[in-house]
């Protein structure tokens, strides 16, 4: 009888040893429960982030169209240091961020909540955009120097921009010389476009002379920078017979693919994710003050159209994996950003 109790009184022992300090066995679809909750946690939290800021990443974006930065201007396109500087000092005050048209068209804008996106873009590959010193740091005055020099009083305002290329080449002939100032630029995160070999017209040209323009000088700034150009500025606005010969073709051996074409239009541009926006006709500014026809039309009357119609321009929410905005803007998403959809 003794025997049979202290067998009994061990094996409970045993047991009791066996069970302590395990993991008790988690209940089924606990662990799923607490995931959904998270999940449903993490977006209330997003969507009162979009809201306070009342974030509208379906808004209309200001692409600026530069040219020269110079101390005597000989055309309109011309902007003198101080207009540039004041350009970008409004642009800052108004809570815009640089972003590059790369970042632009591919819906890549990470930029604070509560701000507002600019592109600033530079045709014509112009020595007053970026001339290096002998030690290699952008002179005075030119289009790079100033915007570094504002973006360092400003922080948070990304010294980025998109330059157009031309064989020009910011006024170097030697190809060491083209090649430093190209990888200058992508070094220093500077976005290089495409902007046809002579800026010729694409109007009425055949598919053979518009792949043989765009293709030849994305040859050259593959070669110099190792660089594959993401959009392409028209030559005067002007599409070619076929708008899709601007965006795709093939010269020799090396294809383009551009994934946004600019004109040079007159109005702020569609949100990448936004169904009006066509990436084969994305319009741009004139970076202009208030004067004839830019009393309505360039870049001081749009920056002010859009200070004074907040909702109608778009404000980020913080978090590129999103696309933020109200609800009742849901019919202008386009389908194929929906998952990244954040209507609040």
């Amino acid at each position: 009888m003794r025997l049979r109790v202290s067998i009994g009184v061990g094996l409970a022992a045993v047991v009791a040893l066996a069970g302590c300090g395990s993991d008790p066995v988690p209940k089924s679809g606990t662990g799923k429960a607490d995931t959904a909750a998270q999940t449903k946690q993490t977006r209330a939290a997003k969507l009162a982030a979009a809201a306070k800021v009342k974030a509208n990443e379906l808004g209309q974006v200001p692409v600026l169209m530069f040219h020269r930065v110079i101390r005597n201007p000989t055309t309109t396109d011309d902007r003198t240091p101080e207009q540039f500087r004041a350009d970008l000092e409004r642009l800052a005050r108004d809570g815009y961020v640089p972003v590059t048209a790369a970042e632009f068209v591919t819906g890549k804008m990470d930029i604070p909540a509560g701000t507002h996106p600019v592109v600033l873009t530079f045709d014509d590959s112009s020595p007053s955009q970026v001339t290096l010193d002998e030690v290699g740091v952008p002179k005075a005055d030119t289009a790079v120097a100033i915007l570094r020099e504002v973006a360092a009083r400003h922080p948070g305002f990304r010294p980025v921009a998109t330059f157009y290329v031309t064989r020009d080449m910011f006024g170097k002939t030697t190809p060491e010389e083209q090649a430093q100032t190209l990888l200058w630029l992508k070094q220093n995160g500077f976005d290089i476009g495409n902007h046809t070999r002579d800026h010729v017209n694409l109007r009425g040209k055949s598919k053979q002379e518009v792949e043989e323009q765009i293709g030849s000088i994305a040859q050259q700034i593959g070669a110099l920078a190792y660089v594959k150009p993401v959009t392409l500025a028209l030559p005067y606005g002007n599409q070619p017979s076929h708008k899709e010969w601007a965006a795709r073709g093939k010269l020799g051996n090396v294809s383009y693919d551009h994934s946004g074409v600019f004109l040079a239009g007159y109005t702020p541009a569609a949100s990448p994710f936004s169904r009006s926006f066509d990436p084969l006709g994305i319009p741009r500014i004139r970076a202009m003050d208030k004067k004839g026809d830019c009393a309505q039309f360039c870049s001081t009357a749009w920056l002010d159209w859009l200070k004074n119609n907040p909702d109608m321009r778009y404000t980020s929410d913080g978090d590129v994996t999103t696309v933020a905005f109200p609800k009742f803007k849901d019919p202008f998403l386009r389908t194929t950003y929906k998952t990244r959809a954040l209507p609040y």
